[in-house]
């Protein structure tokens, strides 16, 4: 297959996902083919984003590393030496993907560190690893084109979290204006009661101890269920069922406190 085809296949994955997100397993895949090697994408603390397997490492350690999901500290650390790709590194190396205590086994062993680039950041890094064959000049041309491919799903994971950190801090925020002084009074007292993001409380005794009537707790409780802040279940005689259901609220509530 040639540079063109083999490139084509990348396309048509992107093309497939139709705009949406494409898993990082999905990536290492399709590289995996494209290139013929073992496929590692990691973020940049050493996270396995990513792998895919054409050629059977059979390796206790290494087995325990994709089980665990996670590079060793050392070796992720020192990946960020590698400022560009570095190709065909043997088993010598202090970036070799192959198991070293196997390095008999193992002799043939190249492998290949390609840096994952984004918004003028690293964001992680891309390892290729084969036995026996070294990697050309298209397989490294297939491998900074996939790394590119891979830090563009990074920084859109990125942008959605900050997005959906904003939305979830917005919603808190409404939710807790909409409160009435009395309201918001209750619900610092129902949640320093619960004592963490879910349990049972009885709301009589809290109306009680704080010299509020149980309306006005119903009231902010209801409040904050319909901003989806919160769900809380009637369990009868033993009293509300509540859980936070945006971990916002309890930061935001402390911040109040603060004030």
């Amino acid at each position: 297959m040639n540079l063109l085809s083999r490139t084509r296949k990348i396309n048509e994955m992107l093309q497939k996902s139709g705009g949406q997100h494409v898993s990082f397993r999905a990536m290492a895949e399709t590289l995996r083919d494209t290139i013929s090697c073992n496929i590692f994408v990691l973020s940049r603390r050493g996270k396995v984003l990513g792998y895919a397997i054409k050629q059977e490492i059979e390796n206790e350690r290494m087995k325990k590393m994709l089980e665990d999901r996670r590079f060793p500290e050392e070796y992720t650390d020192n990946l960020f030496k590698i400022e560009e790709t570095s190709a065909n590194l043997d088993i010598d190396s202090e970036f070799t993907a192959f198991p070293v205590e196997n390095k008999d086994l193992f002799q043939s062993g190249l492998t290949t560190i390609v840096p994952i680039q984004g918004g003028g950041q690293r964001l992680g890094t891309l390892i290729l690893a084969r036995l026996h064959e070294s990697f050309s000049d298209d397989d490294l041309i297939l491998a900074e084109y996939g790394a590119t491919v891979v830090g563009i799903e990074i920084l859109h994971e990125k942008t959605q979290e900050i997005e959906e950190e904003a939305r979830s801090k917005a919603v808190v925020q409404m939710a807790i204006s909409s409160l009435s002084y009395s309201e918001l009074e209750a619900v610092e007292h129902i949640f320093h009661e619960l004592d963490g993001k879910e349990g049972l409380l009885v709301a009589s005794k809290i109306a009680d101890r704080v010299g509020i009537t149980r309306s006005v707790i119903v009231n902010a409780l209801r409040k904050l269920e319909s901003a989806g802040v919160i769900e809380s279940r009637s369990l009868g005689m033993k009293g509300t069922y509540i859980k936070v259901l945006n971990d916002k609220f309890l930061l935001e509530l402390e911040k109040l406190k603060a004030k």
